[in-house]
C-alpha cells in the first residue's frame, strides 16, 4: 500500500475549518470505543486537543518531506512513552481518526482517500512505534529532575534551574515537556533556555498563562527541593553547525529561551558569526533575563542585544512590535533566522521577512510551540 500525499491533504483541508468539532468527535469517538485510555489524559483536553490537531497538521503537510517528518513521529514516538502508550494503542486511536475524517470529509469521501489515510496512518504508527521500542532499551520514559534554584523575576515571570537525576541528552533549542506533583498526567512544555552543561543543569523560562495550571504552579507553589518529572527532549530549532553567515534571533517574551540557548551554543562552538538579538516585551520590567544577556554581550563582541518594548510610550530605548522592527535595519536575507515567541509575533515575523527576501531555509522555528 503506497502513499499518496495528496489525497491526504485534499481530504484533510476539508477538515481543518471544523478542527474545533472534529477534535472533539474524535475524542468521544476514542474513549467511547477504548474506555480504558481515558485514564491515560488528562482531566481537561482543552490543551490537548491543540496538541493533536497541531501535531496532525504537521504530519499531514509533511508527507511530502520524508526526512523531517520521520524525525517528527520519532521524537513523537518517543514522547508517548512517558504517558504509558503501547503498540496497540495506536490501532485504537487510528480507528477513531479515520472515523473522524470520515465523517468531516464525507462530501468527497471514497474509497481510495480511505485507502490514502490508512496508509499514511500506518506508515506512521509504525515509525512511531519502533521508535519508541529502540528508545525503552537506552532511555527512560521521564526523567525526574530537582528544583536546584527558583528566581521570580516578574510576578508573572520565574526562572527555574532543574537538576535530572540522570543525563538529560538534548540539543540547544530544544523543549521539554513537564508535569507537576499538584497536576498528574498534566504535561506542558517549556523551552530549555541553556546549552547542554557539564553539571547536567538545565533552566526554564515560565510565564504564568491566563488558566495555565502547569505554569502557575511552577511560578507560585514550586520550591527549591521539590521533584519535577520531564519527558525526553524534542523541537529541530537547533543552529547549524555547518552554517557560516551570521545569525537574527528575534525573541518575543519567554521565546527568549531557546534562542538564548542557540546562541550560548554558538559562542560554545567557537564560531564567530555577528548576532544580532532582538528581545521584546510588553514593558521594560518584562525583559526578565536582559542583566544576563548584556554579560554575554559583554564577553562576546560578536553579539548584539537590541531590546524592544511595545507597551510602554515612555520608554528611553528601541519602541514597537518586533514583525515592524525587524524591518527597520538593513535586509537580513543572507542571514539564519531564528524566531521564537507568541504565535501571532512569530507568524507576522516570518511573514514579514520572507517579503523582505529571507529565504523561507533560512528561518527556523517550532512549529509546535512551547507554553509561553
Amino acid at each position: 500500500m503506497s502513499l499518496n500525499p495528496r489525497l491526504v491533504k485534499e481530504s484533510f483541508s476539508v477538515v481543518e475549518p471544523v478542527a474545533d468539532k472534529a477534535t472533539a468527535y474524535f475524542y468521544g469517538r476514542l474513549f467511547a470505543e477504548s474506555p480504558y485510555l481515558r485514564g491515560m489524559f488528562p482531566p481537561a483536553l482543552d490543551v490537548q486537543r491543540d496538541r493533536l490537531f497541531s501535531a496532525l497538521t504537521r504530519i499531514v503537510w509533511s508527507l511530502d518531506s520524508p526526512d523531517s517528518l520521520a524525525g517528527f513521529l520519532g521524537q513523537l514516538g518517543r514522547d508517548h512513552r512517558k504517558y504509558g502508550v503501547l503498540a496497540e494503542h495506536y490501532t485504537a486511536v487510528g480507528n477513531a481518526l479515520l472515523a473522524t475524517i470520515r465523517r468531516f470529509a464525507a462530501d468527497i469521501w471514497d474509497n481510495e482517500i480511505e485507502a490514502a489515510w490508512v496508509a499514511a496512518y500506518t506508515a506512521a504508527a509504525n515509525l512511531m512505534i519502533e521508535s519508541a521500542e529502540s528508545d525503552s532499551g537506552v532511555s527512560p520514559a521521564w526523567w525526574l529532575a530537582e528544583v536546584v534554584d527558583h528566581e521570580q523575576r516578574h510576578r508573572d515571570i520565574a526562572v527555574l534551574t532543574l537538576r535530572p537525576t540522570q543525563r538529560l541528552p538534548y540539543t540547544a533549542g530544544q523543549y521539554v515537556n513537564v508535569q507537576t506533583s499538584r497536576w498528574p498526567r498534566v504535561w506542558r512544555t517549556f523551552s530549555i533556555a541553556n546549552a547542554p552543561r557539564p553539571d547536567n543543569t538545565i533552566r526554564l523560562h515560565v510565564r504564568s498563562v491566563p488558566g495555565g495550571w502547569v505554569s502557575t504552579t511552577l511560578i507560585r507553589h514550586t520550591r527549591i527541593g521539590d521533584t519535577l518529572m520531564l519527558g525526553p527532549p524534542m523541537g529541530t530549532m537547533a543552529p547549524r553547525e555547518s552554517s557560516m553567515r551570521d545569525m537574527l534571533c528575534v525573541a518575543g517574551g519567554t521565546g527568549l529561551a531557546p534562542l538564548k540557548a542557540i546562541i550560548e551554543d554558538v559562542i560554545a562552538s567557537g564560531r564567530r558569526p555577528n548576532i544580532h538579538l532582538l528581545y521584546g516585551a510588553r514593558t521594560a520590567d518584562e525583559l526578565y533575563d536582559l542583566p544576563d544577556l548584556i554579560r554575554m554581550e559583554s564577553s562576546f563582541p560578536w553579539l548584539r542585544v537590541l531590546p524592544v518594548v511595545s507597551g510602554q510610550p515612555g520608554y528611553d530605548g528601541m519602541r514597537g512590535h518586533l514583525p515592524e522592527v525587524t524591518q527597520r535595519f538593513h535586509s537580513w536575507a543572507e542571514h539564519d533566522v531564528y524566531v521564537c515567541g507568541p504565535p501571532s509575533m512569530v507568524n507576522e515575523t516570518v511573514r514579514r521577512l520572507q517579503i523582505d527576501g529571507v529565504p523561507l531555509s533560512r528561518i527556523h522555528r517550532d512549529i509546535i510551540q512551547a507554553e509561553r
